[in-house]
């Protein structure tokens, strides 16, 4: 009992009904003291050992995965705070309810924020998410219900329920079948090796690359996938990033459309310009387009004199050194990028697919646009519905090649079938991001932007004539990069700048600057759909297809803003257009020169 007794005393502990006196509570003190340290001495060497034998590549991933937990913690608690500031017994918004920021600076903000956070943590649905949720909730002025309501009603279900998106998702689906049928016949492959014998360089895979995009000029989403899918085993087998082949893609889609006077683009501006001949106004505009001729300038200029620079130039650095044709470690598209076996597979086994769906698709569209009710060819490309046209035409050409591949003797039926589910998943990433890009536009549309950008619009532009061109370029670039849609920006300022009045000459540039200022905002936002199917028929990262291209889109853009502060005032295009070749041109070849300048200084510092 003494021992027990004296055992408990030492580390600070009485028997029970013990009163502990001065010498007592001094001796409980400096033990409890003495242990703590003890104890804080043996945590701290185990922290120090494991800290000593963690490798450089477990402390980054546990940096990493605390960053992501703590960036994810924070997300979820601005989350609670924000739906648990009102009270949750709230209403549905009624018919007729406007937003308390309706037509403000504010409405900008979802996309302004999906955009920044993607470009931020290079992850793209998260960040759209985000931009939905907080479209919702200032729509809603915070009430979490409502919110919520809407984001479904009149988000994701309403994008869903639209049938121009739906028709784009039965053409993606049924486009990535397609593929897959020739991947799997082994025509994809037939068609690499065929034309790695003929097209011996990288400069030539990315001129060819440029010359199918021009060709194929009839629809941007169409373009987008049809060159990526046919030319990435060629790029691919001379080492071109997917970054770069994405960007080929994109700046040989939207911009050739916006110049081909018969393409759907073209349909859907005449279709918005009253009071005047559409179609003739966009023929006569085309010469003053100088966002999308110099885009297709500037893939010549780089290409011939082997010029890149930003984020590009390590991807291509990476794809020629070291055969890493993705540089990021994200692979969105990790097992359906390879090549199959020739096997029976030839390369008319590719081509007359891609011929069919060609035919086909553009056959659907003049369908659509009552080319059987006597419609002109002109007429029926301005009525068409290119949506349900790429749709219907894409329908046939996947029944066209089925049957096509079973007499070929190439695929059985049960090969085939099988590609449908493959074609499937392969399109997947680029459906999500459609998704949550329509429904990010339609909230942003609920909130007024269109409003507020037009009233800017309005109010600065009038009074300025000569400067009005470069001043429409700048304000379309705002509206499509953060709304992600052309088609929607020249909807909205077209009208406006028809009714101004102009001269006709002016009028002429003035339209072609709201053209050219729309398909330049819609090259470069990352929500863009066309920019979605760029990366997707490139099969490339997303955020580094975006990343990529802006720096390229951004000095094209500079240069034709220049170009239309020179055109207000001179009104030629015969003096306009050489004029920003030679600037684009003198541009490009100074941003060689200083790379040059840079990789010379960082040598000679090795």
């Amino acid at each position: 009992m003494t021992a027990e007794k004296n055992n408990r005393r030492s580390f600070g502990y009485l028997p029970e009904g013990a009163v502990a006196g001065p010498l007592q509570n001094m001796q409980q003190t400096v033990t409890f003291k003495v242990e703590s340290y003890r104890v804080y001495v043996k945590i701290m060497r185990q922290l120090y050992v494991s800290c000593f034998f963690m490798n450089k590549m477990q402390l980054r991933r546990y940096v990493m995965n605390r960053k992501k937990l703590f960036l994810l913690l924070i997300g979820i608690t601005l989350l609670i705070v924000v739906f648990a500031m009102p009270a949750f017994a709230q209403e549905v918004a009624e018919e007729g309810y406007q937003s308390n920021v309706h037509g403000t600076f504010w409405s900008l903000l979802p996309p302004i924020l999906a955009i920044a956070l993607a470009l931020i943590t290079k992850e793209v649905y998260s960040s759209l998410f985000i931009g939905v949720v907080s479209g919702a909730l200032l729509y809603a002025n915070f009430k979490p219900l409502t919110a919520y309501h809407t984001m479904f009603t009149e988000g994701f279900i309403a994008s869903l329920a639209d049938s121009w998106n739906v028709g784009i998702l039965i053409f993606l689906v049924i486009l990535g079948a397609i593929v897959s049928l020739m991947n799997k016949a082994g025509g994809s492959a037939a068609y690499g090796i065929w034309a790695s014998q003929r097209i011996r360089t990288r400069k030539g895979a990315m001129l060819s690359t440029l010359g199918l995009g021009v060709l194929i000029f009839v629809d941007d989403y169409f373009n987008c996938l049809t060159v990526g899918n046919v030319m990435r085993p060629i790029t691919d087998k001379h080492r071109i990033s997917r970054a770069k082949l994405a960007y080929l893609v994109d700046a040989t889609a939207a911009p050739v459309c916006m110049i081909a006077p018969i393409s759907s683009w073209a349909a859907a501006v005449t279709g918005v310009i009253e009071g005047y001949d559409g179609f003739e106004l966009f023929v006569r505009a085309i010469p003053y387009n100088l966002y999308s001729l110099l885009s297709l300038a500037m893939i010549v200029i780089i290409t011939l004199l082997g010029i890149e620079y930003g984020p590009m130039r390590k991807h291509e650095e990476n794809a020629i050194k070291y055969g890493d044709l993705y540089t990021t470690p994200d692979r969105p598209y990790a097992g359906q990028d390879g090549e199959v076996a020739v096997g029976k597979g030839k390369v008319i086994d590719l081509i007359i697919p891609v011929l069919m769906l060609i035919v086909l698709c553009i056959l659907g569209m003049l369908y659509t646009g009552g080319i059987l009710e006597g419609e002109n060819i002109i007429n029926a490309f301005a009525n068409c519905d290119s949506s349900l046209g790429l749709s219907l035409g894409s329908a046939l050409a996947l029944v066209f090649t089925i049957i096509y591949l079973m007499l070929r003797g190439v695929l059985n039926f049960n090969e085939c079938m099988e590609c449908f589910p493959d074609g499937f998943k392969a399109m997947v990433p680029a459906i999500l991001i459609l998704t949550f890009a329509w429904t990010l536009s339609g909230i942003t549309g609920l909130l007024g932007a269109k409003e507020f950008v037009s009233g800017i619009f309005q109010g600065s532009a009038a009074g300025l004539k000569y400067l009005l061109p470069s001043i429409v370029f700048a304000v379309a670039v705002g509206m499509s990069f953060a709304t992600g849609t052309s088609w929607g920006t020249f909807g909205i300022i077209l009208p406006i700048v028809v009714a101004i009045g102009l001269e006709p000459e002016l009028l002429i540039i003035s339209v072609s600057a709201c053209l050219a200022g729309a398909v330049c905002g819609d090259h470069c936002s990352p929500i863009s759909d066309t920019t979605i199917m760029s990366s997707t028929g490139a099969m490339c990262n997303h955020i580094n297809h975006v990343e990529t291209q802006l720096p390229y889109a951004m000095t094209v853009a500079a240069v034709s803003f220049v170009g239309y502060i020179f055109a207000g005032f001179v009104q030629s295009a015969w003096i306009v257009l050489p004029v920003s070749l030679v600037m684009l041109f003198a541009v490009l070849y100074g941003i060689k020169l200083l790379g040059d300048k840079k990789a010379g200084a960082k040598f000679e510092a090795m």
